[in-house]
C-alpha cells in the first residue's frame, strides 16, 4: 500500500468520525428521514439559479457592505459582468414560484466571499457567478448572511425540496503575483523546463530542499517555475488562513488547457490550488464537510472537476458522503462539470476520478443538434448507446444532470435561434419545448437553467445568457427576442401562465407521477439518420412506457417495436389510441415538432 493510500484511508476514517458531531461538539441525533431525504437523484428535477440575477430581497446587501463605486463593491445593475442586487432573501421569497414549476431541487451558484472585482484595468467585471472565492467559510455579503442562507435550506427543505451547492476546488480568486510578469499575463511553465527541483528552468540553479514532487514533507519552498509574491494588504484575505501561503498553488502560469497545464496552471488567470497535496486536500474536507454539517444539504455540484488530479477526487469525495450519510442523507448528490460533449471523456471522470455522476454535455449537444432540425435522430441514440462506458453503466446514467444550456455556454432558446433564422415565433416556441422534452422524459436528471420557462435567450455565453428575473436595467438583455411571449427582461419575469412555464410545468407532473419515467431502463426503439422519429421505452417490472418523438416538420406515422404484447395502451400525453399492429408492434401517430408517450400496464 502506497504513502497516499494509507493517509487516505486514515483521513476517511477520521472525516467519518468526526461527522457524527457538530462544529460545537455535541453529537448529531438520529432520527428517521425526511420524505425528501429518501428520494435518489434521478427522481429530482433541478433548477439551476445565479442567486445574483434572481431576485432582490434586500437592497441593503446590494454592494455587499463595500464603500465606494463599482470597481469597488462590483455592484452595477445596467452592466452585464456585475452585481445587480439578487441575494438569498430574494430566492427564499420565491421559492412558490421555483416549486410550481416542478423542480424538486435548487442547485445554487456559489455564495461564498468572493473578490468583488478583477480584471486588468479597462477590462473589469464582477464576481457575481461566484466562482472567484477568497472565503470558504462564509457567504458572500452581496447575498446575506450564514443566516440569511440557514433559512433558505430550512424553507426548502419544509417543502420538500433538495439544495445543491456549487463547489470549487481547483482555484480560488486571482491574489498571487509572480515577479516575473509583472502584468500578470503568466505563460504556463511546465514541469519538463521548470521542474520542482530546480529554479530557472533546467539550466537554472538547484534547489536543495529534496522535493520531488510527491513527498510533500520536504517542500519548502512555492517558486520552482514563477516567483510568487501576495500583493501588500491582501496577505490575509483568504480564509481559511492556510489558504494565504503560495506553497499550496502550482504558480506555473495560465493554464492553456492542454496537457498538464489543464490540471496545474492556473485558469484563466485563478490561483490554481496545489491539489497533490495531502494538506490541500485534508482542508477541502474541512471545509465542505462543514457545510454539511452546519446547514444538511442535499448534494455538490463541482466546478471545473477535469482539472484537478483524480487522487483528490479519490478521497474527496467518499468524504463526502460519509459526512453526509453521517447526518442522514443517504442520497447526498455528487456531480462534477467535465465540459466536453465526449462521452468517454465524461465517463473516464466516473471511472478514475470516481465521480457519481458527471454533468452530461454530450446529451446536451446531441439535443441541440435534434433540436435545431441539422441531424438525424440517430445523433442522441449514439449518445444513449455509450451509457455503457460509465461506471456502474446505466444506473449511473440516471444520475447524470440533463442540460439544456448554461450561465457559461449560453441558452437553449440562442441556439435554436442561431440555427434557424428567420424562425417564426410558433415554430421557435414548439422546437424549445420539444427540447424540454427530450431533456425530461429520458434517462438523466434534467436541470432547468433559471429563465428558461420564461423565454429567456440571452445573445451568447456567460454574461450574455446571465439575464436578471428581476426588472433588468441591462440594454443588452433587454431587447433580446425571448420564446413564447413579447414581454421583455425590463420587467418582472416570474409569471406562471406564459406558455414554456405551463409546459414545462405539465412535464415535471408527468414525470413526478410516472416513476418509471425517472427510473424505468430505457431501450432505444426506433432512429433516423434524418430529421424525424426518434422513440424509447421505459421499463419498469410493472409497465412500459412508450416515449415517441418527431423533430421534423411533417407528421409521422409509423410502427415502433415495443416489449409489450397486450392491446391495453392508454395515453399519458398525446394521442395513443393506435392498436397493436402486430406482436411487438405499436402503431403511433405524431406531429411536426411534438411528442407523445404512451403506457401498457402489465408486461406480457
Amino acid at each position: 500500500m502506497s504513502a497516499w493510500d494509507s493517509w487516505r484511508r486514515a483521513l476517511l476514517a477520521m472525516t467519518a468520525a468526526s461527522a457524527l458531531t457538530t462544529a460545537g461538539g455535541q453529537a448529531l441525533a438520529a432520527g428517521p428521514a425526511a420524505p425528501y431525504l429518501q428520494r435518489k437523484p434521478q427522481d429530482e428535477v433541478i433548477y439551476f439559479v445565479l442567486p445574483d440575477r434572481f431576485a432582490n430581497g434586500d437592497k441593503a446587501n446590494d454592494r455587499g457592505g463595500l464603500p465606494g463605486g463599482p470597481l469597488t463593491t462590483g455592484f452595477d445593475p445596467a452592466r452585464a459582468g456585475f452585481y445587480h442586487g439578487g441575494d438569498l432573501k430574494g430566492l427564499t421569497a420565491r421559492l412558490d414560484y421555483i416549486q410550481g414549476l416542478g423542480a424538486t431541487a435548487v442547485w445554487l451558484a456559489p455564495i461564498f466571499r468572493n473578490k468583488a472585482v478583477q480584471g486588468a484595468p479597462g477590462h473589469e467585471s464582477a464576481a457575481h457567478h461566484g466562482y472567484w472565492i477568497t472565503d470558504f467559510t462564509e457567504v458572500d455579503p452581496h447575498f446575506g448572511t450564514r443566516a440569511d442562507f440557514k433559512a433558505f435550506v430550512d424553507a426548502a427543505h419544509a417543502r420538500g425540496m433538495k439544495v445543491y451547492m456549487d463547489i470549487v476546488a481547483n482555484h480560488t480568486a486571482d491574489v498571487i503575483r509572480y515577479r516575473e510578469c509583472p502584468a500578470n499575463d503568466c505563460a504556463y511553465r511546465g514541469k519538463a523546463d521548470y521542474p520542482y527541483v530546480r529554479r530557472g528552468g533546467v539550466e537554472g540553479a538547484a534547489i536543495n530542499d529534496g522535493f520531488d514532487g510527491k513527498d510533500f514533507g520536504k517542500l519548502k519552498r512555492p517558486d520552482h517555475a514563477y516567483t510568487p509574491y501576495v500583493p501588500a494588504g491582501e496577505e490575509g484575505v483568504k480564509k481559511p488562513a492556510w489558504l494565504n501561503d503560495p506553497i499550496y498553488y502550482h504558480n506555473r502560469g495560465d493554464s492553456t488547457f492542454a496537457g498538464e497545464s489543464s490540471l496545474l496552471g492556473d485558469f484563466a488567470g485563478l490561483d490554481d490550488l496545489f491539489t497533490e497535496n495531502p494538506r490541500v486536500v485534508q482542508g477541502f474536507i474541512e471545509i465542505y464537510g462543514q457545510w454539511i454539517d452546519d446547514f444538511g444539504i442535499d448534494g455538490y455540484r463541482i466546478d471545473t472537476a477535469r482539472h484537478v488530479n483524480p487522487e483528490f477526487w479519490q478521497a474527496f469525495i467518499p468524504a463526502m458522503t460519509a459526512r453526509a450519510r453521517a447526518r442522514g442523507i443517504e442520497n447526498f448528490h455528487i456531480f462534477g462539470e467535465v465540459f466536453d460533449t465526449d462521452v468517454a471523456a465524461l465517463a473516464r471522470h466516473t471511472r478514475v476520478d470516481r465521480f457519481p455522476a458527471v454533468l452530461d454535455f454530450a446529451t446536451q449537444s446531441a439535443i441541440t443538434d435534434l433540436v435545431a432540425g441539422k441531424t438525424g435522430t440517430d445523433r442522441l441514440a449514439r449518445v444513449f448507446a455509450g451509457d455503457v462506458l460509465y461506471e456502474g453503466g446505466a444506473e449511473t446514467a440516471l444520475q447524470l444532470p440533463t442540460f439544456l444550456g448554461n450561465h457559461d455556454m449560453g441558452r437553449f432558446g440562442h441556439f435554436v435561434l442561431t440555427a434557424n433564422p428567420g424562425i417564426s415565433d410558433a415554430e421557435l416556441l414548439d422546437r424549445v419545448t420539444l427540447g424540454h422534452a427530450l431533456m425530461m422524459f429520458s434517462r438523466g436528471v434534467p436541470t432547468i437553467y433559471y429563465g428558461d420557462e420564461q423565454g429567456f435567450t440571452g445573445d451568447g455565453g456567460y454574461a450574455d445568457a446571465r439575464e436578471d428575473m428581476f426588472a433588468s436595467e441591462v440594454a443588452a438583455y433587454n431587447d433580446n427576442r425571448l420564446v413564447g411571449t413579447r414581454a421583455t427582461t425590463a420587467t418582472d419575469s416570474f409569471r406562471t401562465d406564459g406558455p414554456l412555464y405551463r409546459r414545462i410545468a405539465d412535464m415535471a407532473r408527468i414525470r413526478a407521477a410516472h416513476p418509471a419515467l425517472r427510473s424505468g431502463r430505457q431501450v432505444l426503439r426506433a432512429q433516423s439518420d434524418k430529421p424525424g422519429l426518434l422513440a424509447f421505452s421505459r421499463l419498469t417490472d410493472g409497465a412500459e412506457y412508450l416515449v415517441v418523438y418527431n423533430t421534423g416538420a411533417t407528421p409521422i406515422t409509423a410502427n415502433v417495436e415495443v416489449e409489450t404484447t397486450s392491446r391495453a395502451w392508454r395515453s399519458v400525453r398525446g394521442d395513443c389510441a393506435g392498436a397493436a399492429s402486430a406482436p411487438g408492434g405499436y402503431r403511433v401517430e405524431v406531429g411536426p415538432l411534438d411528442y407523445m408517450i404512451c403506457v401498457s400496464e402489465g408486461l406480457q
